[in-house]
């Protein structure tokens, strides 16, 4: 962000050496448009960053959900396989065999789904997939706001550009993918985009 900073800082200093050595009012124009584009720049950058934290704590939220969700898949399995085992036993119609095999399918029970805590196979599952949609939205943000903020750079250069060569397509140019940038920043902002 420092380093657009500087650009827009470069450009209103040439502009103010323009008007000095008898530069028009179009120069100071074009440097109040890069005021203007700086600032929007900045927003743009932080909304980038914003979306960035926003995507990353989702991710590891999806992560780990999936990670807690295959620990449980693995418990389901090695209580599957114990039950397995017991109803496999010569003593099989014993009682406390049989209260062992009930333990065993009530906690598969609740490892597979658990409404009271939220934390069942079934409602990590839930939960991960909303942690997953939740990221792809942010990481799209942050791209939109990513491409703002490389079309504001592109048009505080040619304004700044236009300020020493004194051409008109120039400023025209700067204003129009600048207009456009903030116009996107604003919609990826609204969640438009």
């Amino acid at each position: 962000m420092s380093e657009s900073i500087e650009h827009a800082r470069e450009g209103i200093e040439r502009a103010q050496r323009a008007h000095e050595t008898g530069g028009d009012s179009a120069d100071r124009w074009v440097a109040v448009l890069v005021a203007l584009f700086a600032a929007a720049l900045a927003l743009a950058e932080v909304g980038e960053k914003a979306a960035q934290t926003d995507f990353l704590m989702n991710h590891i939220s999806m992560t780990d959900d999936y990670a807690y969700y295959q620990a449980k898949n693995l418990r389901v399995v090695s209580l599957e396989n114990t039950v397995a085992i017991l109803h496999s036993l010569p003593d099989r119609a014993d009682p406390a065999v049989l209260a062992r095999i009930a333990r065993a399918e009530a906690t598969q029970a609740v490892l597979k789904d658990d409404p009271a805590h939220g934390n069942g196979m079934k409602q990590l599952l839930v939960t991960a997939a909303r942690h997953e949609r939740a990221a792809a939205h942010a990481l799209a943000r942050e791209h939109g706001f990513a491409g703002a903020a490389g079309a504001l750079q592109i048009s505080i250069l040619l304004a700044s550009v236009s300020i020493v060569t004194r051409m008109t397509p120039l400023r025209w140019g700067a204003g129009v993918i600048g207009a456009v940038a903030i116009g996107v920043g604003l919609l990826v902002w609204a969640g438009v985009l």
